[in-house]
């Protein structure tokens, strides 16, 4: 039987070990040396909350998509030559990651035992990794990138622009055939159709030229006829993962399982770094995908808080409200928690001065008054009779 300690102690270089949960069950000098934590600091930690790493070009590593846990959690090794992981004082380390995944006779049963070894190394842009079985992670919640075999394509580089758009465009049309003259009409809308098919084929050629040389698949991009598809088995996109997390959140929810709703909740509020395709906002081809993604966002938002709420964290509860009214200030279904969960915190005074302040923003800004639910709410929960605040 393999002594995973030992390996850690007497280990090179800094590394920790991790059960099948991916959450932290070992933690050696060299690790604490290099990021600051102790073995107490992480012990039974998700290694993300505590690595919080990122590509070097920007992209988050550490989520729900992170190539190393699909890796891992199938029994194959993984490694990647450089990213960025956080240091405890919040400085950001560029470093390279190798892994050991333990086979199944040098376990002891433990369903804390350690399932591989994860060794931090000095960063290494020039190695080769062995090529990842996962697809192409397309980051689309926020800031547009894209990662594969454990590299960030450096998308903001590319020598033609419009590709990534075209990428975009597919991305938002994930699946479905989206013909030559809709896309032409997106990006060159003034260009005579000869000249646009000209451009929409070099633009293409180009596509799929650097994300075959970044390590992506020949067939991420399908042509059909006089149409192109993004194929979904080739891609992993996190708006997808993100739409799958916040259903199952609500199913757990709706079974009373709290603690697993919780952690679907918050897997899926960490993969919203901003609305889809944000550095698109007048764009008509993802106007409506965003606006839906929003709204499921929302619905997260008051899942997490009723998690939070319902097992007493008010104070995480009320961040999740004034987060949610901060995306839309006429949500009164967060203004009514978000006085209860302060009520409860025996913060009567902040529940009503939120409450008089949040009116008058929406009088002023929006011409609305609350509703009689809300009002009697208000009266409800805070104990205030007296509505006259102007």
């Amino acid at each position: 039987m393999v002594n995973t300690s030992d390996l850690l102690e007497f280990a090179s270089d800094p590394a920790f070990a991790m059960d099948a949960n991916m959450r932290v069950v070992g933690w050696n000098k060299g690790a604490q040396d290099l990021l600051g934590y102790t073995d107490a600091d992480t012990f039974g930690q998700p290694c993300g909350k505590i690595l919080q790493g990122s590509y070097t070009t920007g992209e988050p590593l550490c989520s729900v998509l992170c190539e190393g846990c699909a890796c891992i959690s199938g029994g194959k090794k993984w490694g990647i030559g450089s990213c960025m992981i956080r240091h405890k004082n919040g400085e950001m380390i560029k470093i390279g990651i190798s892994s050991l995944v333990l086979p199944q006779q040098a376990r002891d049963g433990n369903k804390n035992e350690p399932v591989a070894l994860i060794f931090l190394r000095q960063a290494n842009d020039a190695i080769s990794e062995e090529a990842s079985t996962v697809p192409l992670r397309v980051f689309s919640l926020g800031r547009f990138g894209l990662a594969v075999a454990g590299k960030g394509l450096d998308v903001d580089n590319w020598k033609r622009k419009k590709a990534a758009l075209v990428f975009k465009c597919l991305v938002s049309q994930l699946d479905k055939p989206v013909h030559r003259e809709r896309l032409i009409e997106w990006l060159w809308p003034n260009t005579e159709p000869e000249g646009g098919w000209a451009n929409l084929k070099v633009t293409i050629s180009y596509l799929r030229g650097v994300l075959r040389a970044g390590g992506a698949g020949d067939n991420v991009i399908e042509t059909l006829g006089q149409s192109y598809l993004l194929r979904g088995n080739s891609v992993t996109v996190d708006s997808d993962v993100f739409c799958t997390l916040v259903t199952e959140g609500w199913n757990q929810l709706k079974a009373n399982n709290l603690v697993q709703a919780q952690a679907q909740f918050e897997q899926a509020e960490n993969l919203y770094r901003g609305d889809f395709f944000e550095e698109e906002p007048y764009a008509d081809w993802c106007a409506v995908e965003r606006e839906r993604l929003r709204e499921i966002y929302l619905e997260l938002l008051a899942g997490l808080a009723r998690c939070y709420c319902e097992t007493g964290h008010f104070m995480t509860a009320s961040r999740v409200c004034r987060q949610a009214l901060s995306s839309d200030p006429c949500r009164e279904n967060f203004v009514r928690l978000l006085m209860e969960c302060l009520v409860r915190l025996d913060r009567a005074d902040w529940a009503r001065a939120h409450f008089i302040s949040w009116r008058r923003t929406l009088d002023q800004e929006y011409g609305l008054q609350p509703t009689d639910e809300t009002l009697n709410a208000y009266r409800e929960i805070v104990g205030e009779d007296k509505m006259n605040f102007f």
